[in-house]
């Protein structure tokens, strides 16, 4: 299957690898492929996404090739080519293509990238079997990462990895105020898209992705785009039901999608609060096209004192600054940009906002913490170690609650929900 091209796959090339460049260099692909020109940005996204998939065994097999690593524009594009071109991965192009294509995006270095090239394909078999003990090249991951889902998963972190490497699908939240899961299959089978309903659920996949854009109804709000995971939260929250007008806070909202999900399910006074003011912009825009309201703010979750009027709330959504560790499927990069030691800030971030939050839930309310990672220290024992400070918090048992839910094929995204109840 070929990547989306308007453009000469040279020119698409080049892209890519300036992409791959800026994730290397701790810059996030959102914000790199945003400096693409807009009529390559589909198929330099589709070849930066396999990139990153694939970066563990081309940096592998560069540092072999070329011991000494050439400048970082042309070491970016080799690696692109190395990874485009990894056996198993699902090659996107031809691989003679993709060769004499890299060759041209070399330009004045292009006979070094083609000797690079061609000797890999030479030797590949070779090559990944000297590799085959390097965690790195193996499982396309940092070791750190690696070791660490080894600790925390011993019976299924090789499963975790392996499922890292898939392509996510797409999934939609029919919006309950306007349909239901099922109606809305039957919609899209009309319009030639093939889709499934999970059971019990608002959630439906699609059997191949699309852009939002050929969605019946996106535009007036019938559907959104949210994982099966994510869209536990919001029935967790409300439980067997919240009153009417319940107050409720929605911590870190950007961008807004469980905003949203909540007052599709019940009539809330929501409160969705956000310390970035630009991102806040989101959840505007989110509510705004599904025709709901709540009230909004700027302001730190964590110093309660700077916003809140004293009045309790009666739930909490505490969706927590996270690794991201759970949602590598969709965002390849994130894996290279995070550090062994940024899981020991942001789990001192997430015990801080939920130490504020506590007191401003009232007597008898509930706190959902959720974060999309996998990693225990972000999960559960973030909420044992809450538990022990904290006498009035007690655990709620809910089934739908699974603790830690791990990115397998078929569990959607990689979550953590701890259900809190205030006695």
């Amino acid at each position: 299957m070929n990547a989306p091209a308007s453009l000469p796959l040279a020119q698409l090339l080049t892209h890519a690898a300036a992409a791959v460049q800026a994730v290397r260099g701790g810059r996030n692909l959102d914000t790199a492929l945003a400096a693409c020109p807009a009529a390559a940005r589909p198929g330099a996204q589709a070849l930066a996404f396999h990139a990153l998939r694939w970066l563990g065994g081309a940096q592998a097999v560069r540092a072999v090739l070329v011991p000494k690593a050439p400048p970082a524009a042309l070491d970016a594009l080799l690696l692109t080519a190395l990874a485009l071109l990894w056996p198993g991965s699902g090659p996107l192009y031809a691989e003679h293509t993709l060769v004499d294509q890299a060759v041209a995006a070399a330009r004045q270095r292009g006979g070094f990238v083609n000797a690079v090239l061609r000797r890999f394909l030479r030797e590949r078999e070779a090559l990944l079997a000297a590799l085959a003990s390097d965690p790195v090249a193996r499982f396309n991951h940092p070791r750190w990462w690696v070791e660490r889902l080894q600790r925390d998963w011993p019976a299924q972190w090789q499963a975790v990895l392996e499922a890292d490497q898939q392509r996510a699908p797409l999934t939609l939240r029919v919006n309950a105020r306007r349909s239901s899961a099922e109606a809305y299959v039957a919609r899209l089978a009309k319009a030639g898209l093939a889709a499934q309903a999970l059971p019990g659920t608002q959630a439906v996949v699609l059997a191949q992705p699309v852009p939002v854009t050929q969605l019946p109804g996106f535009a007036d709000g019938e559907v959104s785009v949210q994982d099966a995971a994510a869209q536990r939260a919001a029935p967790l929250l409300i439980g067997a039901g919240l009153p009417a007008g319940a107050r409720v806070l929605d911590a870190c909202a950007a961008p807004g999608g469980k905003t949203a999900h909540l007052l599709e399910l019940a009539d809330l006074d929501v409160l969705a609060l956000d310390s970035d003011a630009q991102r806040l912009e989101r959840v505007h825009d989110t509510l705004a096209r599904l025709g709901l309201r709540s009230r909004t703010l700027a302001a730190d979750a964590g110093d309660p004192s700077a916003w809140w009027d004293g009045v309790p709330f009666d739930a909490i959504l505490l969706d927590a600054p996270c690794s991201a560790s759970g949602i590598v499927r969709r965002h390849p990069d994130v894996r290279w940009l995070r550090r062994a030691s940024d899981i020991t800030a942001l789990a001192r971030t997430q015990a801080r906002l939920l130490d504020a939050l506590w007191p401003t839930l009232k007597r008898g309310g509930r706190l959902l913490y959720c974060t999309c990672s996998v990693f225990k220290a972000e999960g559960q024992e973030q909420i044992d170690a809450f538990l022990q400070r904290h006498g009035d918090a007690a655990p709620l048992a809910e089934p739908r609650a699974p603790g830690h839910l791990l990115p397998l094929p078929d569990n959607g995204d990689g979550f953590f929900y701890g259900l809190l109840h205030k006695t």
